[in-house]
């Protein structure tokens, strides 16, 4: 793809050609073929960079000036009352996407300097914490990043951008973080995960040497019994009808059907099915290897035909030419750029919706593939092996799914015939 085989107009190439953009347009074309963007997208891209480059040389600035506050005062100053001369591309989102591009390749090729890293304490120690709970405790990912916000947000709130002195800190200034986190949406899912993140930080401070003990007692959990509630998990009738959420006509359909039955056949959680790579899979010994578990271990499980053959059908028929070795990726470009764990969630709540679920829990797909396997008669010893929990305690709460064994316990109830 060139300047000249694309559809842009004589005036955008011309202003490609005579602005303070022009000996970069090349590279940029090159990064969006690598990239394999659409030809349309491409265009649009071509055409904001081609009014940036206009602006830049009206305005007389250079390019190593340009950086994310240049392009949004050009974005918030300049699009809303822009008369340049026509043909003149202006929607916002594409540009604001091409300039994006456009400031990583110059970084990468050290035209403009690279983003500052945030030289802030509150940052640092947040590092600290992070290799704490990946060395010490061990803990997933997933968990240490939502670890990591809570108690960034915490110290911000604390010290802002001075010095952490931790002896400064007051119970007070716990209960007052708390609440104030709480207020928008106050429910126990989220009060539980504020403090599981604080006692966690106050844990790690502690093993410094640190006294939290003032700290850790104004952390007050909402009321919870263990194996309280009924794991919720979907019926026969919701399971169908999420398998036949993925019409044709839907883009990815392949795709999505795919994710779906590698979290309703193998329990996989979002995170493992974002992560799975092709050589993962075994086609010949029909198994697939799971290895960025939550527990951080390798687990092999046999692969259902019908799992194998939907992710079969979508690597043959709709998975796009890509370098990345990811079983699932991007259905826009770029492509070599990895699928995320929230892509996953979004991608099952959408379906979740599309049939009239009114919650988008992707963990209920484990619940349901618990719920099935009791109901073919497996032990909880054989669900704990599948969901790989690392103790048995944890499949416990399925014992109220196993509606078959329950009723062969119950007791008549008081007055009731025998």
């Amino acid at each position: 793809m060139s300047l000249t085989t694309i559809h842009l107009s004589p005036t955008t190439q011309r202003w490609l050609r005579n602005s303070p953009v022009t000996p970069y347009v090349l590279i940029y074309l090159d990064y969006l073929t690598a990239c394999r963007y659409a030809d349309e997208t491409s265009e649009h891209h071509l055409a904001g960079l081609a009014h940036l480059g206009l602006w830049m040389g009206l305005n007389h600035f250079r390019i190593e000036e340009l950086d994310e506050a240049l392009v949004t005062q050009f974005l918030d100053e300049h699009l809303p009352i822009c008369d340049c001369p026509r043909p003149i591309f202006q929607t916002r989102a594409d540009i604001s996407s091409a300039c994006g591009h456009f400031l990583r390749i110059l970084r990468d090729r050290g035209v403009i300097p690279p983003l500052p890293t945030p030289v802030e304490p509150v940052y640092a120690e947040v590092d600290r914490f992070d290799d704490y709970l990946r060395d010490v405790r061990g803990l997933a990912s997933e968990t240490r990043r939502n670890y990591r916000r809570i108690v960034l947000n915490f110290l911000q709130a604390c010290f802002g951008t001075a010095e952490i002195v931790f002896t400064a800190l007051q119970p007070n200034d716990v209960r007052h973080f708390m609440a104030e986190q709480l207020t928008p949406r106050a429910t126990s899912a989220k009060a539980n995960s504020l403090a599981s993140a604080l006692r966690a930080y106050f844990r790690y401070r502690s093993a410094g040497g640190d006294d939290v003990r003032t700290l850790s007692g104004v952390i007050i959990l909402p009321a919870h019994w263990n194996l309280a509630t009924l794991p919720k998990a979907l019926t026969d009738d919701e399971v169908n009808r999420l398998l036949n959420a993925f019409p044709p006509e839907l883009p990815s359909c392949r795709r999505g059907y795919a994710m779906v039955r590698c979290a309703l056949d193998l329990g996989m959680r979002v995170s493992e099915i974002a992560k799975l790579a092709l050589t993962d899979i075994d086609w010949q010994a029909g198994t697939v290897t799971l290895r960025s578990t939550k527990s951080r271990r390798e687990d092999i499980l046999p692969l259902p035909v019908s799992t194998g053959q939907a992710i079969a059908d979508y690597l043959r028929y709709e998975r796009p030419r890509t370098t990345n070795p990811a079983v699932f990726v991007r259905r826009l470009a770029p492509h070599d750029a990895p699928i995320s764990a929230d892509a996953v969630h979004r991608l099952i709540r959408d379906a979740y919706r599309r049939i009239g679920l009114d919650h988008g829990r992707t963990h209920a797909l484990r619940h349901t593939l618990a719920r099935r396997l009791l109901d073919h008669g497996d032990s909880l010893k054989e669900v704990a092996d599948i969901l790989r929990h690392r103790s048995l305690d944890t499949s416990l709460i399925y014992a109220k799914l196993d509606s078959r064994k329950l009723s062969a316990v119950a007791l008549p109830w008081p007055g009731s015939a025998v």
